[in-house]
């Protein structure tokens, strides 16, 4: 069977090892199927006829959490990410293994904000009256969505960008949204943001090996943004597939911490009574792993919290784009590593700049923000406290 993967690609890979203690999976089943090492002996096996697309090479590579913690531990500097995802592809082109039709209908529900909207205050009343398990965090979810306000500004020398909103994330995370726009206008930019909704990015769609719906979903967005003023992305898992596959938009896509980041000093003094939390910073694999960022966070935050990180050296928390939906007990088990770090640390309140990381983690019980949140309470001056995913 071609999975598509380029033989250099497989041969990169020496079996050595030193992937295993930052795959997830690996951590919690120590099953070698479900190691890098292990996904990609099975991708050569069949690649080379050697075995058949079996139960056992299908949940090897259904089981990932495409978190790609893997590929900075690699000193071959094995491409796991887009072999992993050729796998997947393929997967889903065989009859057989096809993803079932419903979960290719809620793929493509995302390009449409209304069903989006629709899904999520039908989930946070099914929540709210407990005909959803306590795990989705539904009960958390928002019944009301607020129109995003850009504050007026005078019109100098401010960059303008614009702000991606998406799908998902604006339904369940708008508030980030606002914070972002907050933090971006006090830092001296200019916002935009597009006539039409955005859509979405196609990253759930893409982890799912559905390029197709991915890419139709991509090409939506190509006429959203134009002019060649940068698009400001506060969900990492979105930064990183627009960064990765966006074509005409890739390089203008940048995360806005990485953004904030870029001159520290334009960033606003937190106000007087503003008291200075104590936050740990979780970064998302999509931020740490994939955008190569995993400073940033702490440069931006740093005016504004005492900072600690965690001592599970950046392990998944077991989000993964849809994986948490998919695949709940897998994703419960690695979460469950992460909530110990969290308790170890004896710090209640975490940032974490992706909203999947962020529901996934407030669905335990954690108080979770986005940087930008923290900041734009800083600058307000607000009573610190954090959100439980909405």
């Amino acid at each position: 069977m071609n999975l598509g993967i380029a033989e250099v690609d497989l041969d990169s890979c020496v079996q050595c090892g030193l992937c295993l203690p930052h795959c997830p999976t690996w951590r919690v089943t120590g099953e070698e199927d479900h190691s890098p090492r292990g996904r990609i002996a099975t991708m050569r096996l069949l690649q080379d006829g050697r075995i058949d697309l079996d139960e056992a090479a299908v949940e090897s590579f259904e089981s990932c959490v495409q978190c790609r913690g893997c590929e900075p531990a690699c000193p071959s500097g094995v491409p796991f990410g887009s072999m992993i995802h050729s796998a997947r592809v393929t997967l889903g082109s065989t009859a057989a293994h096809r993803p079932p039709w419903w979960q290719k209908l809620g793929y493509r529900s995302l390009s449409h904000p209304l069903l989006v909207r629709t899904a999520v205050l039908l989930g946070a009343l099914g929540g709210r009256l407990g005909f959803l398990p306590e795990r989705v965090g539904a009960g958390h979810w928002p019944v009301r969505l607020r129109s995003l306000v850009v504050p007026r500004v005078e019109m100098d020398d401010r960059e303008q960008v614009w702000v991606f909103r998406g799908c998902v994330m604006d339904a369940l995370q708008r508030h980030v949204h606002q914070a972002t726009i907050d933090a971006l206008v006090r830092s001296g930019f200019e916002v935009r943001l597009a006539d039409r909704h955005d859509g979405c990015c196609g990253a759930l769609a893409s982890h799912a090996g559905l390029d197709s719906i991915a890419g139709d979903q991509l090409a939506r967005l190509e006429t959203r943004f134009p002019g060649d003023a940068r698009i400001v992305v506060d969900s990492a898992g979105c930064g990183a597939h627009l960064k990765d596959r966006g074509e005409s938009l890739s390089e203008r896509v940048v995360d806005v911490l990485e953004l904030l980041a870029e001159d520290l000093t334009r960033l606003p003094e937190p106000a007087p009574r503003w008291v200075r939390p104590l936050v740990a910073v979780s970064d998302p694999c999509h931020l740490r792993h994939v955008q190569g960022l995993g400073g940033v966070t702490r440069q931006v935050l740093d005016r504004y919290a005492d900072l600690i990180d965690l001592d599970d050296d950046g392990l998944c928390c077991g989000a993964g784009g849809a994986f948490a939906v998919l695949r709940p007990d897998e994703a419960a088990a690695i979460r469950d590593r992460k909530v110990a770090s969290v308790e170890r640390s004896a710090v209640e309140h975490v940032a974490s700049a992706n909203p999947g990381c962020a529901m996934h983690l407030a669905a335990a019980g954690i108080t979770v923000s986005h940087p930008v949140e923290i900041m734009a309470r800083a600058i307000r001056g607000d009573v610190e406290g954090g959100s439980h995913g909405g």
